[in-house]
This record gives C-alpha cells, sequence and structure tokens, in this order.
C-alpha cells in the first residue's frame, strides 16, 4: 500500500495581507498528480485543514475540488481536524463523505473507530486522532488525569494498541501535535516552529515524547511546518506551502509511505513545487534597490533587512517598484551609536539650542548629526525663534 503523508493545508490563511488560495491551487494540483503517476492508494493530512475555524465559501470549493480530485486520481483520504479547524464544520457531512473515499475524522472519540482499507495482503488500519484538547478531553472520561496533551494522547493510544492488537493488522495512525525526540535525533522539532505553529502550547499544553506513539507501523504527524524525521515510523509532513519567512528554505512535499506484508517497507520524499519562492534580503537600501546582484529575486516574496544607518524615507515603496513581492520590512543598522550614561541635563548644559538640536538628531539616527542643509536650517529655525522671542 502507497500512502502520501500531509498535513497543515492551512486553507484560507493569507502571507502578509496577500491570499495564498491560488498558489495552494498550484500545489494541490501537483499533489493530485502524483497520486495519479505514483499510483497512491491513501492520501492522509494529519490536521488544520483550514487556516481558521470559520473559513470562507471559496476555502471550501479549494478543499472540496482537492478532494474530488485526488479521488479521481485513485485514492483514499484520510483526514483529521487540527487546532486551527473547527472540527464542527469540517466534520460536517462527513458520513455521507466516507462512502466516495474521503474520511473526514473530527469528533473526540473517533479514534475508536479505524478507516479500513485493503490492499493485496489484507487490511491496513487508519486511525485518526483529532485535535483533543486537554481541557475539553478530560471531562469525557472523568476517571482519568487527562491535563496535559502528553497524557490525553498516551491515554488514545493505549486504546489505538489494544483495537490493533484485536485485530491483529497493519496500521498507520494520524495526530496533530508537538512531538519532542531531542535525544534520538540531537534536533527538536518544537524548536524550529514558527509563529505560526507556537500558539498550539498555550494553556500549559506541553510537548508530547515520542515514545508514546509506539506500536503503529507508522505514525503521520502534522502541525510543525517543516519536514522531520523523529524515527523511521514516525515523522512531520511539514506543510505543502510556506506560510511564514521562518519557513524559508524548507522544502515543501510529502512523505510517500510503503508497506508490505510485514508493515513499513519504505518511506520516500515527495516533492511539490514553490509557486514563490521566500527570500530574505540584507542591506543598505540603495544598494537593495540598484544592484544588479538582487535582479534574481524580483519575483520573490521578499522580506527585506535594511542595515543603512539612517532609517531611510519611503522605504517599502522604493522595494516593492523593484521588488513587486515584498511583502516585510525590518530596520537593523549595521551601526548603532553608543548610548551615554549622562542625563538629559548634563548632555545640554552650556550647549546652543542649534546644537541641542543636533545632538537629538544624532541620538536618534544612531550617531549620524545633520547633514549641512539640515544644519542650516536648523540655525534658521533657531535664529526666527530667537528674534520673535526678542521682540515680544
Amino acid at each position: 500500500m502507497k500512502i502520501l503523508h500531509t498535513s497543515d493545508w492551512h486553507i484560507g490563511r493569507t502571507f502578509h495581507g496577500h491570499s495564498t488560495l491560488a498558489h495552494l491551487r498550484v500545489v494541490l494540483d501537483s499533489l493530485v498528480a502524483a497520486v495519479r503517476e505514483r499510483e497512491i492508494d491513501v492520501v492522509a493530512v494529519a490536521g488544520d485543514v483550514f487556516d481558521s475555524s470559520m473559513p470562507s465559501a471559496e476555502s471550501f470549493a479549494v478543499l472540496s475540488s482537492a478532494l474530488r480530485d485526488i479521488r479521481d486520481a485513485g485514492a483514499q483520504v484520510v483526514m483529521t481536524s487540527g487546532n486551527h479547524d473547527s472540527a464542527t464544520r469540517l466534520g460536517f457531512q462527513s458520513e455521507w463523505a466516507t462512502l466516495s473515499g474521503i474520511h473526514i475524522v473530527t469528533r473526540p472519540d473517533q479514534y475508536l473507530e479505524p478507516v479500513i482499507v485493503d490492499d493485496e495482503y489484507g487490511p491496513v488500519a487508519f486511525y485518526g486522532i483529532p485535535y483533543l484538547e486537554p481541557a475539553i478531553f478530560r471531562h469525557h472520561h472523568p476517571g482519568s488525569e487527562l491535563r496535559t496533551h502528553e497524557q490525553v494522547l498516551d491515554f488514545a493510544m493505549q486504546a489505538i494498541r489494544a483495537d490493533v492488537a484485536a485485530r491483529d493488522t497493519r496500521s498507520v495512525v494520524l495526530s496533530h501535535c508537538f512531538v519532542s525526540n531531542v535525544a534520538a535525533s540531537g534536533s527538536d522539532p518544537a524548536t524550529e516552529a514558527t509563529d505560526v505553529e507556537r500558539d498550539i502550547t498555550s494553556g500549559g499544553l506541553n510537548l508530547v515524547p515520542v515514545p508514546v506513539f509506539d506500536g503503529p507501523d507508522y505514525v503521520a504527524l502534522g502541525h510543525i511546518h517543516g519536514r522531520s524525521m523523529l524515527s523511521d515510523r514516525v515523522r512531520y509532513s511539514g506543510a505543502p506551502l510556506h506560510y511564514s519567512f521562518g519557513e524559508a528554505g524548507k522544502p515543501r512535499g510529502g512523505w510517500l509511505v510503503e508497506l508490505d506484508a510485514g508493515g513499513l517497507d519504505t518511506v520516500e520524499w515527495v516533492d511539490l513545487p514553490v509557486p514563490r519562492r521566500l527570500t530574505v534580503l540584507t542591506g543598505e537600501l540603495d544598494d537593495l534597490v540598484g544592484s544588479e546582484e538582487y535582479a534574481g529575486f524580483e519575483n520573490d516574496w521578499v522580506d527585506a533587512i535594511l542595515t543603512d544607518r539612517v532609517r531611510p524615507m519611503d522605504a517599502m515603496r522604493r522595494l516593492q517598484d523593484r521588488f513587486p513581492y515584498c511583502a516585510h520590512l525590518d530596520y537593523r543598522p549595521a551601526v548603532t551609536a553608543e548610548r551615554s550614561a549622562e542625563t538629559y541635563r548634563q548632555r545640554v548644559e552650556k550647549k546652543t539650542d542649534d546644537q541641542i538640536v543636533a545632538g537629538f538628531l544624532e541620538l536618534v539616527r544612531n550617531g549620524v548629526g545633520p547633514s549641512d542643509v539640515e544644519a542650516a536650517l536648523i540655525r534658521d529655525v533657531v535664529a526666527e525663534q530667537a528674534a520673535k522671542e526678542a521682540a515680544l
């Protein structure tokens, strides 16, 4: 059996105010082509299908189109809700969708109802664990200690392992959570998370150790937007589209998982296209907008970090004249003035008014005082004000 593990589609998310729906359609069309070319049997989507609990009609249309095309290409779909999804909205009419081979798992107890897909070796049980909020889930099981995500998922996995043993079958689990494995891999996906993903830890929700997911032949994780392998059988696929400059450079795609008669056989990475690259450019404004060195980035999403000693005027407009998709601007001067320990009174003592103004400009402009033109203007204004005061 061939399974394509994906997650975090985030349909409807904007990128610095820009819609991503058109680009996501391109990526999902490529995913459908991979399903057809690779003869994939099941597409697994591990949560955060939508970006919002109240997705727009256009977002629903994108999802409907993608699911229809995946089925037309020959694969079934197993999909769970994530922390961004409304389980109720995503799961609406899921009972009828199941009849067409689209299995949407959103109810808190639905992980106990595996989706069974057969291949030449027999059945494979897919256990979808929807995002389970501990504060809500524990009220369904008052006799158990379920205050953290680790405890909740351990509770669910114990039931899943018992069911797998009773069925004596191969199994795949989908889960949307923060899983940590520093000791085994030397890296922790949680530390690589961007601002898009970190909100799952709010309210005391903590990390989940890899051993919680012992047992299944494969565990398809969602939530982290970069691909990660925690073990041969426990992996994050990452998001199919870049949703943050923090994700720049991370490949987009999914894991192609093959099961044979004995369980997990091979896992291969399948690349998906990047409709518009993410690029971070650092330098002085005049250099960024004038140098041919940056010509190759003019159609990218650009995050510009300006290092000018003095903050340039009208910087975003000038950047967008050259980089139409410049989406973010940050100012980090390469040289900063040392802050004096003197008080304001000590700094202005025995100084003329024009020297005080010049000193203020030097303070707020990282050590750069007024230009000759500015100095002349300051002298004229100070002299004019002095003349007015003398005439009173």
